[in-house]
Formats: structure tokens, sequence, C-alpha cells
């Protein structure tokens, strides 16, 4: 059972909101690590291990408190939650940016595997919009959007792969791109304790999922925040954690397709909080549960993504601040979206 915070009150579910943070952050960091040391040893390069280890390892928090959050009929925390996630997501990108200092990250990062996880991410993203607007059509209260997820994102991950292999374009190399190329360091552990290592860390992750339901329950509860608030303003910028200080290690590691792919590979495999979220939830499709705060967060996740792919293929060396015209843009589109959210709750 998920701790009972009801009759301890709105201080405790804050501070177990901020425990779970510096928890997820911490594990975060250390998780960067490993997985770019997987990423070389293994040999599948950082732009998949950042999309398929990194990515899901730091969503782990998300789903399960997505999941979670459908299962007990919370249908608007459990969807805001996820797609509050991606928004937040790319946003980090402009802080991984920032710590680039002498190039634009998405101009030293060039990769194709990196500008197909984004297009992978706008598909998936478009057809949770349209399972929204589509017949509300169940079986065993399952929409079929929900399966149709699942499969996009599996047959993407092949089509990447191959497209990684059998590259049929490959970006102009300056003197400030950063190959995707395995580090020279000493193999002080051994595989087999790394994969160990990033198992415990995502157990910690998802678990904390867990624990973060309980509270963003409570908070939306006492305060005149609605459960899309909460989601998207709280419980998706905690969840996300982990890719904001993967992302920002990685930068400081050199591994700057890996901080990319991190990002955007996480957010095509949170588009999949949407379809377990669906399943856990059993009064119907929770498609047509989603509110119009809800379907404004899928259309900016779409509209950041968009622009990163802009960014990416565009490949500025500097823009104003010293970061990309991209990162500009985002910042100032997440916080207009920010602002229509604390509207729609205000007025709800």
């Amino acid at each position: 059972m998920l701790p009972n915070l009801q009759t301890a009150g709105l201080p405790v579910s804050v501070g177990l909101l901020l425990v779970c943070a510096v928890v997820i952050g911490i594990v975060g960091t250390r998780l960067t690590r490993v997985v770019d040391e997987l990423a070389d040893r293994t040999g599948i390069g950082e732009a998949m291990a950042g999309a398929i280890l990194l990515g899901m390892a730091t969503s782990l928090s998300g789903i399960v408190l997505s999941v979670t959050a459908a299962w007990e009929a919370k249908p608007e925390l459990a969807m805001s939650n996820a797609l509050g996630g991606i928004a937040v997501q790319t946003l980090f990108l402009t802080v991984a940016d920032l710590a680039l200092r002498r190039v634009n990250l998405e101009h030293a990062s060039a990769s194709i595997g990196n500008l197909m996880q984004g297009t992978l991410v706008l598909c998936l993203l478009a057809l949770i919009m349209v399972g929204a607007f589509a017949p509300n059509v169940t079986l065993w209260s399952i929409h079929p959007v929900t399966p149709l997820l699942l499969v996009g994102y599996l047959y993407g991950l092949r089509v990447i792969a191959k497209g990684q292999r059998e590259a049929m374009w490959l970006p102009t190399l300056t003197r400030e791109t950063r190959e995707d190329a395995p580090a020279k360091q000493a193999k002080t552990r051994t595989l087999t304790s790394l994969w160990v290592q990033f198992m415990i860390m995502a157990a910690i992750l998802g678990v904390s999922g867990w624990l973060l339901e309980a509270s963003a329950s409570e908070i939306a509860s006492r305060t005149w925040l609605s459960e899309a608030a909460v989601g998207v303003l709280m419980t998706a910028v905690v969840t996300s954690l982990p890719e904001l200080v993967t992302s920002v290690a990685a930068v400081r590691r050199g591994a700057l397709t890996l901080a990319v792919g991190g990002i955007i590979g996480g957010n095509a495999f949170d588009t999949l909080f949407v379809a377990a979220s669906d399943v856990a939830y059993r009064e119907g499709s929770i498609y047509h549960h989603a509110s119009n705060s809800v379907l404004l967060w899928v259309a900016l996740s779409i509209l950041m993504t968009a622009v990163l792919l802009m960014g990416l293929l565009r490949r500025e060396k500097h823009g104003l601040g010293r970061i990309g015209f991209e990162s500009v843009t985002l910042i100032g589109l997440y916080f207009v979206g920010v602002a229509m959210v604390l509207t729609r709750s205000e007025l709800g």
C-alpha cells in the first residue's frame, strides 16, 4: 500500500516530495557514469544507450507514478505527469546547453540517431492526440491506441538502429563536433557489476516514483492546484530530475551525444507512460479523460520537440546568451505553458 499521508498533513507531503527529489537527483548523477561506460563496453553507442538504457531507467520513477495514479482512478495526475515530463525534459536540454559554454550543444552533438529519436517522439505524441479525439471504444477498458503506442515505439527503435548502421547521410564534421567514439578508460569494473549497479539504481528510481504519487495526490487535495497542475509543475519536474543531472553530467564528461540522446530517448519512452496508464485505468479510455490542460501539454511537447529538431538540423554554433536559438525558444514556450496551466487551475 501507498503511505497514508492524509493524517500527516501538507508539510509531510511536501517534505516527502523534496526527499524523493534529492534521491532521484543523486541516483541520476551516478547512473550517467554507469550508462556511459556500458555504451562503450557493449558497443551500442551513446545515442542508443541514451535512448534505451538511460532513457528508460531515468523514466522509471515517472512511469511508476503515472501507473499508480491511474490505478487509483486519478487520470489527470497520470496523464499530466507523463506529458509534463516530456516538456520539462526538453527544457532541461537548455541547462545542458548552458553547461557547454564553448559551443551550442546541438551543434556539437550532431547525430542521425538523435534526429530519428526526435522524429519518433513527434509520431508518438501525435498518436496520443489521435487517441484523445478518436471514438471512445475500448476492449477490457483499453483503447486501441495503447497497443499502437507500444508497437510504434518498438518499431521506431528498430528503424533507428538500422538507420544508424546504414546511414544515408552524415552531419558535416566541424572542429567542435564530438563524434560518438568509445572513451579510453581503465576497465576497473566488470560488465556484470555495471549491469547490477544499473539495475539497483533503476529500482531506486522506481520506488521514488511510487512514493511521489502519494505526496502529489495529497498536495492536490489540500491546495488550490488541480491534479493536472500538480502533475505538470511538481511531479513531472521531480521525476525528470535524473534527465537534468544526467544530461549535465554527460556534457561534463564529454559524452555530448549521450546527453542529447538521454533526453530525447527518455521522451520517446515517456509516451509509453500513457499506454501503461491506460492499461491500469479501469474506468474506460484514459485518453478521453484528459482535460484541455493535459492536451495543451501534448501540443506544447510536439512544438518543443519540433523546435529542438530544427536546432539539431540548423546546428547554430552560438546564439543569444551563447546558447542556440532553439534553447531560447524552448525556455519561452515552456513558461508560457506554465502560465496557461496555472491560469486554468485558478479558474477551475
